[in-house]
């Protein structure tokens, strides 16, 4: 129930400032004043709401978004739907942390929280959060010292691709396990299920939690996945070479965008080089368009074309047949070290840039 009220606190203090800048000063072409946080705090008093620590805080969000608008760097704030993410948010004042227990605002009994690690220090910021699913989260921000890894001399490349997750340059596969596909047809009998209830319905919103279970667990499962795969390559490389793909891009084929979507390219590298940057790794992304695919990794000979079905190919320089993706993997691999060892490519076609290096 505490939780309940301060999530109708913080949704009430968003709406109220909001509105009264769309009313107001916005549509003079003024921009919002540091008052109209005061001036939501009285609206919110007048509705017999409190006014507790995360509704102020909202109430600063509300006013760096404002900030962020003028400034070119965001779009107008948008009002939040209670279907979506809620989240709160409580400054050190707002909490309380003992001995492993949360006590948030004004509690008398501590958060039931499963923790999934021990904190490395007191948290200074906490925030509760509530998805789409109907789970409950709690995210601590702390500070800590990241563990440098021993130096290893193994450095790797990788290929991303669609049948495997990705190759790597020792010829090693990593199947995409396709999560979406796994729940298609679970998904499918919710949303139809989904479709014909009521609108406004309660069992339309048990439907609609149903289908958000079914899209929570595709997304666990694929993040657990990622971190397990990030994690042993970062343990195991010190040089860890990949392609720097835009996947915004690529994920407008008609065909593969939800394969690749699915597939999670974009998050890998990112753990990649977040985990390679706390461990003394270093993460090498070279550029998007080195020919990786259609060069030869033994005598450098470059094919003028590679269509995507062949999977398998023989120079017809020096004669040696290539797998294409374990060929790929290796070609990236040399070009990354040769980023990190002159600033160019091994092929001296130019440069290739240095995308990320931690």
């Amino acid at each position: 129930m505490h939780a309940f009220r301060l999530q109708l606190g913080v949704a009430l203090a968003y709406r109220c400032v909001l509105q009264g800048t769309e009313e107001g000063r916005l549509h003079a072409g003024q921009r919002p004043a540091d008052g109209d946080q005061e001036a939501a705090g009285n609206s919110l008093s007048q509705r017999g709401v409190e006014r507790p620590a995360p509704a102020q805080q909202c109430l600063r969000h509300q006013q760096a978004a404002f900030k962020n608008l003028f400034e070119g760097r965001a779009k107008y704030p948008a009002f939040k739907s209670k279907k979506h993410r809620q989240s709160t948010e409580f400054t050190r004042s707002a909490f309380r942390y003992r001995d492993g227990k949360l006590f948030l605002a004004t509690c008398d009994e501590p958060l039931a929280i499963r923790w999934s690690r021990e904190l490395p220090s007191a948290p200074s910021t906490v925030t509760v959060s509530k998805d789409s699913a109907g789970r409950y989260f709690v995210s601590c921000l702390c500070e800590f010292e990241a563990e440098t890894l021993p130096v290893t001399p193994k450095t790797i490349g990788i290929d991303l691709g669609l049948k495997d997750l990705f190759v790597t340059s020792e010829g090693e596969r990593i199947g995409n396990l396709r999560h979406t596909a796994q729940y298609a047809a679970r998904l499918a009998k919710a949303q139809r299920r989904l479709s014909r209830k009521t609108l406004g319905s309660k069992n339309r919103v048990k439907a609609r939690l149903k289908v958000a279970r079914i899209h929570a667990k595709i997304a666990d499962c694929r993040t657990d996945r990622l971190h397990k795969l990030s994690r042993r390559l970062i343990n195991e490389n010190q040089v860890v070479c990949v392609e720097s793909l835009a996947v915004k891009n690529l994920i407008r084929n008609p065909t593969l965008s939800k394969a690749i979507a699915d597939a999670g390219w974009g998050e890998l590298v990112r753990q990649l080089e977040y985990k390679g940057g706390w461990a003394g790794r270093q993460v090498v992304g070279i550029d998007r368009w080195y020919p990786s695919s259609k060069r030869c990794s033994c005598c450098g000979y470059t094919v003028a074309s590679m269509p995507l079905p062949v999977r398998s190919w023989t120079c017809p320089e020096c004669a040696t047949e290539h797998d294409r993706d374990v060929n790929a993997a290796l070609n990236i691999k040399a070009a990354g070290l040769a980023v990190l060892a002159l600033g160019e490519n091994v092929s001296g076609i130019g440069q290739v840039p240095l995308s990320c290096s931690r």
